[in-house]
């Protein structure tokens, strides 16, 4: 009876348990304001909902610039990014997951909304043993151990919808409470500092949705961080990185970036994204490999890893060839990792790469022109 028709349930489902199925009924109308304006909209919708029938235009990714002011930037849909965040009845809360109730005030304005501290949720602050794809090779372990070599957090929300999902009961939940940057580079330095390492890493979901929070979360880490050996590692899917973001990035204390790239060819990369909506898969394809193309060029400024994925049911070994052909062009010696995709989340029926499997990768990248090339195994990584 609460259902707001979000859909954040459906995508955090395995197996897709769940559906949203669209009913016709009579909604009783509530009174809202929105930037001091009355309106009335039906019951048990969003607050997101509520502003596109007053108007506001809702952008699930944008290739560069903040959003207008009739427009609202919401690329995770389940409450985890609070890139959607509007002031409600004075507070900051996501729109996207937050109902409307009779006598709410919104307001969108991005000035007042930049007076608040940003927040989003972040979780799950640990040691990791093996690092991520912008993890330098020479600092990885090359069977399972019980050692650390970075400590990692986790940024909730995600623009892809990837059936394969390792992270999925974070990338697609909301039910932690959210983090200022300040509170959660504290964490991140506490943790720092108890695991005794010098690299801080922030994964997810995806890590660049909400960009006014990811920016200060580095500028406070930085700051807390100031010794020379300290790394700050960004680990993204890059579809919504822009030259400038990135730029922005090293700005704030990036010093190593892991970027995915998801595939070639459109159909390959709707199949590991589970995007469904082919237009708005051909931006996010596009704009990877655009920002790919700027990390290389730009690599004198950070470390640059860039991750490949691989499962025999998902993308051929071709069309892996031919990514490496595509990245050996603009830099032979960029470290790229292959990833062994598994069955997990919506795709258990998939068979898990073998060790044999990935060597096969690693050879068939390294036959396109790279010269540093890892890949992750069951039992460890291969390579360079």
């Amino acid at each position: 009876d609460n259902c707001t028709g979000c859909g954040a349930c459906v995508d955090a489902y395995p197996y897709e348990a769940k559906i949203l199925e669209e009913i016709s009924e009579r909604r009783k109308e509530v009174t809202i304001t929105v930037n001091h304006e009355k309106y009335s909209v039906p019951e048990r919708i969003t607050v997101l909902r509520a502003l596109e029938l007053t108007g506001f235009k809702v952008l699930t990714f944008k290739e560069e610039g903040e959003p207008s002011e009739k427009e609202i930037l919401a690329p995770c849909r389940t409450g985890g990014c609070w890139s959607c965040e509007v002031i409600i009845n004075g507070e900051l809360k996501p729109s996207c997951v937050t109902p409307v109730e009779e006598g709410m005030a919104i307001i969108t304005d991005r000035e007042e909304i930049e007076k608040s501290e940003p927040k989003r949720i972040v979780s799950n602050f640990q040691g990791h043993a093996v690092g991520g794809v912008g993890t330098p090779y020479w600092l990885k372990p090359r069977s399972f151990s019980c050692g650390f070599i970075e400590v990692v957090c986790f940024a909730h929300g995600c623009i892809l919808r990837c059936p394969t999902c390792q992270n999925w009961a974070i990338a697609y939940s909301a039910a932690e409470d959210p983090l200022s940057p300040r509170d959660a580079a504290r964490v991140m330095s506490y943790e720092r500092g108890r695991y005794g390492v010098d690299r801080m890493a922030i994964s997810g979901g995806e890590s660049t949705l909400n960009r006014r929070w990811l920016l200060g979360f580095l500028r406070e880490l930085k700051n807390l961080n100031r010794d020379e050996r300290a790394r700050i590692h960004v680990d993204t899917n890059a579809v919504v990185l822009t030259p400038g973001y990135i730029d922005e990035l090293v700005i704030a204390g990036a010093t190593d970036v892991g970027a995915d790239i998801k595939a070639l060819e459109l159909d390959t990369f709707i199949r590991i994204t589970g995007i469904r909506d082919r237009e708005l898969a051909k931006k996010l394809l596009d704009n990877e490999w655009k920002a790919v193309k700027y990390l290389i060029e730009n690599a004198d400024k950070m470390f640059i890893g860039i991750g490949i994925p691989y499962n025999e049911a998902l993308i051929s070994l071709d069309e892996v060839y031919q990514i490496g052909e595509r990245i050996a062009r603009w830099s032979p010696d960029v470290q790229v990792c292959a990833i062994d995709y598994r069955p997990a989340f919506r795709k258990m029926e998939i068979r898990k790469p073998n060790y044999e499997d990935m060597q096969k990768v690693k050879v068939v990248l390294e036959d396109s022109g790279l010269r540093c090339v890892i890949c992750q195994t069951e039992f460890g990584i291969i390579g360079p």
